[in-house]
């Protein structure tokens, strides 16, 4: 007769796996994002065109509104790699010095339309009724009018000088924006979440800032990047009509002083066209990686 204590299990139990951690969202937004290789390439140029305006001026430090050499000299000159333009001022150093004016009223035109246009179309989508109407009808009516003669005669009036040309973009740019957060909003609002919290007594403004806004912020994102490319488009759209700022060197202001002469010297104008088109397409990659990594629909495909 055996004794019972003395019997010993057969198998040891096997040790429970240690539950996996969850990922931070910040660590996941960054592997989505580094796994879309377009937006990856986008980064790489905007990081590459933002060294070259800062830091290009220390490397390269001709004053853009020097005479160089003569009017219309070709690229690969002794003084003026890539040419002067119609007084003989260097084309290259006005691409360095003039990305910093072009950049900054890009970036601060779409901060005046994503935050005119989230206002508004937040308000109007989370109270609907009378303010949704009255609101959207106020947007249809900047929206309705020609941007750009809209935007002339306000630089027109005030004067051509680069705060006035950025709040003029920014002030006729802001419905598309405005349209996107209404819909977002009237979408969001009707959530579980969002019901969940109205039902615990939070505020609107609480409701409206910290519980929808965040939901609706991917395709704002996206809003706000491409806001940024088509006002720097804008602000070298206005310097091509000779509507620019003359005190600040800016890539539309190079293609819109040398616009007569494309035919003669096509650098003047390509070649900053060239710096604005470059600009434009890094910013849109950036900002679609941006959603593509934010939206969890998108980030599983």
């Amino acid at each position: 007769m055996t004794d019972a204590t003395n019997t010993a299990p057969l198998t040891a139990p096997v040790p429970e796996a240690p539950a996996a951690r969850p990922t931070r969202p910040a660590v996941e937004f960054a592997r989505s994002f580094a796994a879309n290789r377009p937006a990856l390439f986008g980064l790489v140029l905007l990081i590459a065109i933002l060294c070259m305006t800062f830091l290009g001026p220390l490397i390269y430090p001709v004053n853009p509104y020097d005479i160089v050499d003569m009017p219309f000299a070709p690229p690969g000159g002794e003084y003026a790699p890539l040419g002067t333009d119609y007084v003989g001022r260097d084309i290259l150093s006005g691409i360095i010095n003039g990305g910093r004016a072009t950049l900054a009223v890009g970036a601060a035109a779409a901060v005046i339309s994503v935050v005119l246009g989230i206002l508004m179309g937040a308000l109007a989508g989370f109270y609907e009724g009378p303010i949704d109407a009255a609101l959207m009808k106020v947007t249809e009516f900047f929206q309705i009018l020609p941007t750009l003669l809209l935007a002339m005669v306000v630089v027109t009036v005030f004067g051509s000088n680069l705060y006035t040309i950025t709040a003029a973009i920014g002030i006729v740019s802001w419905p598309q924006v405005a349209r996107l957060a209404r819909a977002e909003f009237l979408r969001i609002r009707k959530l579980d979440y969002v019901e969940a919290a109205r039902t615990a007594g939070a505020r609107n403004r609480y409701l409206i800032f910290r519980v929808i806004l965040p939901g609706a912020l991917p395709p704002l994102v996206v809003a706000a990047g491409l806001s940024v490319g088509s006002s720097i488009l804008f602000e070298a759209g206005l310097s091509f009509l000779g509507l620019g700022d003359p005190n600040t060197m800016s890539w539309g202001l190079i293609v819109g002083q040398n616009r007569n002469y494309l035919l003669d010297a096509w650098w003047t104008v390509t070649l900053p066209g060239v710096a604005i088109f470059l600009t434009v397409l890094a910013i849109s990659l950036v900002g679609d990686g941006i959603n593509d990594a934010l939206n969890p629909r998108l980030r599983r495909r």
